[in-house]
């Protein structure tokens, strides 16, 4: 069993940037990948960002790259996901996510197996 806590959002103006964290417990932490996603009112939730268990990879959307920066602090038992040049479509719930036993596509809901209470984060025009 993993649980998760995110903190770090809040209300930005466009432009602005937030630092979301992931405080994990339970399993390991440096024996499994971690991602985020996100999801919009009315919308799918969706991929942002994966990082292997060593940190030594990351993955993002397309509609991040670039903006978003993924890592993680094993020591810490820690991913954060730092968000520079905030755009108001950015604006959504923001969930971290545990990889599961069984694995699969980063990019996929179904790899993760344990999900964060989800932070709120607005940007405003």
């Amino acid at each position: 069993q993993v649980q998760l806590v995110e903190s770090g959002g809040g209300l930005v103006q466009a432009g602005g940037s937030l630092r979301l964290s992931c405080a994990a417990s339970g399993r390991t932490f440096s024996s499994y990948a971690m991602g985020w996603f996100r999801q919009a009112p009315g919308k799918e939730r969706a991929f942002v960002a994966a990082i292997s268990w060593s940190g030594g990879s990351t993955y993002y959307a397309d509609s991040v790259k670039g903006r978003f920066t993924i890592s993680r602090d094993n020591a810490k038992n820690t991913v954060y996901l730092q968000m520079n040049s905030l755009k108001p479509e950015d604006t959504a719930v923001y969930y971290c996510a545990a990889e599961g036993a069984k694995g699969g596509s980063y990019y996929y809901r179904g790899t993760y197996d344990y999900w964060g209470q989800g932070t709120q984060v607005t940007v405003s025009s």
